[in-house]
């Protein structure tokens, strides 16, 4: 059955009609009346809260429904325009936020040309289950159209259910789109106006509502932000040289890794736990713990299975791994380093330590043998080829269906500890996520993006989004 755009939109539109019929919760919820009101009040306050700031501003709210958000991006927002294609919702959600003055609500196709809004004239785009709803060619339209509207410096939000269906509530003929994560984040990261600007990925992650009361890590959300594309251009660039103008030491890539090495050897005399988390002594043991506890609860079951940890350090999470791996092997390239570790963690009879440099060549593990691949802080210290190399290497040791876990500090330091001569990449966290997607073994795999988020430990503790923690998983590239 070969069906035309115009006719998936009347196939979309009758759905809705039936879907919206009495205008019940549960029908945009997508589950059991019994569960639409509690999940409702938790999804909305999970969502609201990661919005970034829009006091005062002009926000767009595509596929508005009922107003599950409507009201409550009212509150805060200067101007709000409300969008609806089925005229009966959106008549249902003016009924309900039509006592908020500066709403407009207007009941209009988001695929149409004839939707339009002035140029660079928004601050925030917001939606929730809408491009699961359009086809792929509506989806790109879309975001180019969006990226038009925004203005420099403002943000889009969406989140969409990916893979397959989260809620019970099926309906009939479902038309909805449950697809990969990685198409929406290759939608948008190439899209730009005019070349002038693009959107840059702020944060993607699951929805934690879903995950507890579901066990669902479908229900997806992105931020992105319009920037213009030359505020980067020369910083990949800059990093390909390895020059450090700081000291004026140029050199290759050679050369860049005995940089590390003495860098490394400094931060690491007398072993102490601040050095390798970047704060004073006084705060390091308590924002260890609470790091680590959060850094281990968002990796993929590695019960029974082979674990590999590349710079792993004195051993911050090596102790932990070896409870649950069936095999670990450690690895850092600092031979006292490695020592200490093995001095706190050698009782683990699992655990190989291992003093070799992840950048050699001659570290080498066998084709797919590997189930998950744990690195914390440690890509930040390659350079741009470094990285890209260790990431075929990886792809490449790892089984299909296992997981690569990796978390880097991204923008400017986190920190107080600064150290000398500090050698440390502070990249765009779309420098990392391009690198993976653009990974393939043979072409026969690829990297799937399963996770990505701000760590929340640096969030609550230090008021930094600069940790951010990825999760990929190898599948076949045909899926």
């Amino acid at each position: 059955l070969c069906v035309g755009i115009a006719q998936e939109r009347e196939i979309q539109k009758s759905y809705w009609i039936e879907q919206s019929a009495g205008l019940k919760l549960e029908a945009m919820m997508h589950v059991h009346d019994c569960d639409a009101s509690d999940l409702d009040k938790e999804d909305r306050h999970e969502v609201l809260s990661l919005l970034p700031s829009y006091e005062g501003k002009s926000v767009l709210e595509l596929g508005a429904g009922i107003g599950r958000f409507t009201g409550d991006l009212a509150e805060k927002a200067g101007e709000l325009v409300a969008v609806d294609f089925i005229e009966g919702v959106i008549k249902e959600n003016e009924s309900i936020n039509g006592h908020h003055k500066n709403v407009k609500f207007m009941c209009a196709d988001v695929t149409s040309p004839d939707l339009t809004f002035s140029p660079e004239s928004v601050d925030l785009i917001f939606s929730n289950w809408l491009l699961m709803y359009l086809s792929d060619e509506e989806v790109q339209d879309l975001a180019e159209r969006m990226m038009t509207w925004l203005k420099v410096g403002g943000y889009i939000f969406f989140r969409e259910t990916c893979f397959h269906q989260s809620g019970d509530n099926k309906g009939k003929n479902n038309p909805t789109r449950y697809r990969e994560p990685r198409f929406y984040t290759k939608v948008f990261q190439e899209c730009n106006a005019g070349k002038s600007y693009e959107l840059s990925l702020i944060g993607d992650k699951c929805i934690e509502t879903y995950v507890r009361n579901k066990r669902n890590q479908n229900e997806i959300c992105w931020i992105w932000q319009k920037v213009r594309s030359e505020d980067d251009k020369g910083f990949p660039h800059f990093l390909d040289t390895v020059q450090y103008k700081s000291n004026g030491i140029t050199g290759g890539i050679g050369q860049e890794r005995e940089i590390q090495k003495s860098y490394w050897i400094e931060q690491t005399a007398g072993l102490k736990l601040a050095a390798m988390m970047h704060v004073h002594d006084l705060e390091a043991s308590h924002l260890d713990k609470e790091d680590r506890h959060e850094v281990l609860s968002l990796l993929p079951s590695y019960e029974g299975k082979f674990v590999l940890e590349l710079g792993a350090g004195i051993g911050r999470f090596t102790g932990d791994l070896a409870k649950k791996a069936w095999e670990l092997v450690a690895v850092d390239f600092i031979e006292r380093v490695i020592k200490e570790n093995e001095s706190i963690n050698g009782h683990h009879k699992n655990v190989k330590f291992m003093c070799a440099d992840v950048t050699s060549p001659d570290l080498t593990f066998s084709p797919e043998s590997v189930d998950l691949i744990f690195s914390n802080w440690l890509l930040m210290y390659l350079s741009d080829e470094l990285v890209q190399d260790l990431a075929e290497r990886m792809m490449t040791w790892l089984k299909v269906g296992g997981y690569i876990f990796f978390r880097e500090t991204c923008f400017h330091q986190s920190g107080d500890n600064k150290g000398k001569n500090n050698p440390t990449h502070y990249r765009e966290p779309r420098f990392y996520t391009k690198v993976f997607q653009e990974c393939n073994a043979g072409k026969s795999y690829e990297l799937s993006l399963v996770g990505y988020k701000c760590m929340e430990t640096y969030v609550r503790n230090k008021r930094n989004q600069n940790e951010i923690c990825w999760i990929w998983q190898k599948v076949p590239s045909e899926e």
